[in-house]
This record gives structure tokens, C-alpha cells and sequence, in this order.
């Protein structure tokens, strides 16, 4: 049972299943834990704060059952919150509405005192800009296959004729969904003569196949390293979870320097970084995620990233 009545603050939707089991571990040490979703606001969440002459927030947000006070906030776990909405206001004032929320409510929740973010939801925003994580991860040394963005159909296919066989992927992944149910955009490999001019409606990815052996998911929480190997025989391993095999590997040093530096550069103490497995064993950089799952990993392999977890919000800043 810890001495410490500081509250870790979780902030996701509902239906996270991944908080969910790093709730209970902290439950389970006596940790105190307030669960919000900032997109509850203003339905169900209220919050006042207010500064003076000193540099610290001070105030509270409110849920049904909880009142919490933002200056004594441990850590954070921004997972994923659903978004503002506010259905009941034309379009004009819900913009003004969802500004007001974002840049108020989340402004504060982003300048808590003392609190150790995992990870921070403004530095999650800039990694999640695949074409800044890219540039970061060429900086870190790490091996990269030739990408092109674009929205120049004549520039797309050049590309898929120089370097194919190609993939396209998605840049971004909003909500999509088909029939009422949310849907994985898989990553699909693409041929020149299937280039048409919708492509010059926005920006595309298209990046070289890698020939993979297998792919490596490694996760990064605070210290600690957990590689997997996943065997699964598909381009895209996200689309048959039921066919996988898993692997725990030792990350090799020059590779944990290189996602040390990614990390650093985003001012990130979590990441989910994935690789493509060569033959030649060589660690061919994908993307890394700063908000990406890993709990699905831990019952066949044995890895202990719940307790990491945990023991990174337990700690708060006194640890870093």
C-alpha cells in the first residue's frame, strides 16, 4: 500500500481495455487513480482552474463521482480520449464550442504542476506526424525504405515504377467505419497502372515493400525495452491477430540508441516503435506510435509492461 495519496489521472474513452489493466495494477498497490474522458465535457465533466502570481494551475475537474485536484496530479496516462463534440449547437457556434474546449480544458489538462505526462498530448500530437516521425527516425540513423508523399498522380507512379514492388498506407488513422463498425485501413500494395487522378484529391503514402521475414514490435515505457518478434506470414500483421506468433528478442544496442534519440526528440517516455525484419537481420524503421498498444503481447510472451507501466505513473517525476 503506498504512503503517497497523489492521484495518477487516466485520460482515455471508455472503452480502453489497455487502461483497463493498467488501472487494476495500480488499484492493486493502493495507488490512487482518477479515470476521465475529456471528451465527457461539458455533458458530464466540468473544470475550473485558476492562476495568479504564481506559475502553478491550480483547481479541479469534476466527474459524477469524482473531484480531483489538478495540482496534486502525480502523473497522467493520456491514452485516447474521444473528441470534443457539442451536437446540440449549429456549426458555427460548435466550432467555437470545440475551440473553446480544446484549447481551455485541454490547454489546463496539458500544464498540470509536477506531473509527469506518458505521454505529454501536445508532444503525442507532434509525433504523430508520420512525416516528422520519419524525418526524426532518418536523423537517429536508422534504416528507412524509400517513401514518397504526394498527391501527384504522374509522381505516384513514377515512384511505384523506380522502387516496386510498392505499399500505400495511411498518413493518419481517423475513425472509419463501414456498416456502423470501426475498421482497420490495412496497408495494401499498390501498382502503377492502379494510380488514377483521384489520387491528386489529397496526400497519399507510398513507401517500398520491405522483404520481411517477420516484423518487431518494440515498447518503450520510461527505462525499460520489451521486444517482440511477430510471425505472421502478412504484409500487414494488424489485419489476422489469430495468426501470429510471438517472440520476446533482445533489441540491439545502436537500435535502442536510435529510439532513445526519436524519443528524445519528441520529448516522449513511451513509444510503440515497429520494424521489418530482413533476412539479413536488419531492423528496418516503420513508424513509431506514441499512443500504441502492447497489453495484447504480455500473456504469450511473459513481458512484464503492465508493472513497467504502472511503476512509471507510480513514480511520477521523483524517478526521471
Amino acid at each position: 500500500m503506498t504512503s503517497d495519496e497523489r492521484p495518477v489521472l487516466v485520460v482515455t474513452n471508455l472503452d480502453d481495455p489497455t487502461a483497463d489493466i493498467v488501472i487494476t495494477e495500480l488499484h492493486d498497490r493502493g495507488v490512487p487513480v482518477v479515470r476521465f474522458d475529456s471528451g465527457d465535457f461539458p455533458a458530464t465533466l466540468s473544470c475550473t482552474a485558476s492562476i495568479g502570481d504564481t506559475d502553478r494551475w491550480r483547481g479541479t475537474v469534476q466527474t459524477p463521482s469524482r473531484r480531483t485536484d489538478l495540482g496534486a496530479a502525480r502523473s497522467m496516462y493520456y491514452r485516447r480520449p474521444s473528441g470534443f463534440a457539442f451536437p446540440h449547437l449549429d456549426s458555427q457556434d460548435e466550432r467555437f464550442a470545440v475551440a473553446h474546449a480544446r484549447y481551455g480544458l485541454g490547454g489546463i489538462l496539458a500544464s498540470l504542476p509536477g506531473c509527469l505526462y506518458v505521454n505529454h498530448p501536445n508532444r503525442i500530437g507532434d509525433a504523430e506526424y508520420k512525416p516528422a516521425g520519419l524525418a526524426a527516425a532518418a536523423e537517429a540513423g536508422f534504416m528507412l525504405p524509400p517513401t514518397v508523399i504526394t498527391n501527384v498522380p504522374c509522381d505516384a507512379r513514377a515512384f511505384i515504377s523506380a522502387h516496386g514492388p510498392v505499399i500505400f498506407k495511411p498518413i493518419a488513422v481517423p475513425l472509419y467505419l463501414v456498416d456502423g463498425k470501426a475498421q482497420t485501413v490495412p496497408v495494401t500494395e499498390v501498382t502503377a497502372d492502379e494510380i488514377d487522378d483521384s489520387v491528386s484529391g489529397t496526400m497519399h503514402l507510398f513507401q517500398k515493400r520491405v522483404d520481411k521475414i517477420a516484423d518487431i514490435r518494440v515498447t518503450v515505457i520510461g527505462e525499460q525495452v520489451f521486444a517482440v518478434r511477430i510471425d505472421s506470414g502478412l504484409l500487414d500483421w494488424r489485419t489476422d491477430y489469430g495468426t501470429h506468433t510471438y517472440t520476446p528478442l533482445v533489441t540491439p544496442p545502436a537500435v535502442e540508441r536510435s529510439m532513445r534519440a526519436c524519443l528524445k526528440h519528441f520529448g516522449l517516455v513511451f513509444g510503440a516503435f515497429d520494424f521489418a525484419l530482413t533476412g539479413h537481420g536488419e531492423w528496418v524503421f516503420i513508424e513509431c506510435n506514441p499512443s500504441g498498444q502492447w497489453a495484447w503481447m504480455e500473456p504469450p510472451t511473459g513481458l512484464p509492461m503492465t508493472a513497467a507501466l504502472a511503476d512509471l505513473l507510480e513514480g511520477g517525476l521523483r524517478d526521471q
